[in-house]
């Protein structure tokens, strides 16, 4: 079971101190508000779950499908519809859930998509320490090394870590620290960095607690 689960974007990076006066690299996260758009049951879909829609946008910028969707719940259409399962409490179509459906000191997973970084190359993609620089190795330092087999098998393997398109990659920080929740401005303060750049959607769901 998820104790809480809300869609947000991804404001920047801030610091606070805490009542030791410890320092605190925080970041910053709009939570909510998002609207109930649907509750699936084990009974009607096989499984239980909540569709929540976040940030409204004008109609004209809506499929017609999508717009239907929207109209049959009776809520304004948003941009982002995502999808979570095993939340508790009870939920209705039309529900709101703001910023407070999460508490200072709860640890929370959070997921979003990584910064996009292009086409890199080894040493930047999977940290390849490069080839030395002595020896009249003038142009070899960022290499990735020598990518092919010997006479068997004669190919490359799958695989193999190269060169290529780097971020824009759904990544899940795990464990992080609520550190304050202001409710009346909808933001929520985690301690540490999470994925995404700045305005990215982001999925802030409450660890389940272990059972002792």
């Amino acid at each position: 079971m998820v104790k809480a689960a809300i869609l947000g974007r991804k404001i920047g990076m801030d610091s606070v101190f805490d009542d030791q006066g410890n320092y605190l690299p925080v970041t910053v996260i709009e939570a909510g508000p998002c609207k109930v758009l649907q509750v699936k049951s084990k009974e009607s879909d096989g499984y239980d779950a909540v569709r929540v829609a976040y940030l409204e946008k004008k109609e004209s910028r809506t499929s017609k499908p999508q717009l239907g969707e929207f109209k049959k719940a009776g809520i304004a259409p948003h941009y982002f519809i995502r999808e979570f399962r095993g939340l508790e409490g009870e939920f209705n179509v039309g529900d709101e859930i703001k910023a407070d459906a999460l508490n200072e000191g709860d640890t929370v997973h959070v997921s979003g998509h990584s910064k996009g970084r292009g086409f890199s190359g080894g040493m930047r993609r999977h940290g390849f320490a490069g080839a030395q620089i002595t020896h009249g190795q003038s142009d070899r330092q960022r290499s990735p090394g020598a990518i092919g087999q010997a006479s068997t098998p004669s190919r490359v393997f799958k695989g193999l870590r190269m060169a290529g398109h780097h971020g824009t990659e759904r990544v899940t920080t795990k464990n992080l620290e609520i550190v304050k929740v202001l409710p009346e401005k909808n933001l929520v303060l985690i301690r540490g960095a999470v994925p995404g750049a700045r305005n990215s959607l982001v999925e802030v769901r409450v660890a389940a607690q272990k059972s002792e």
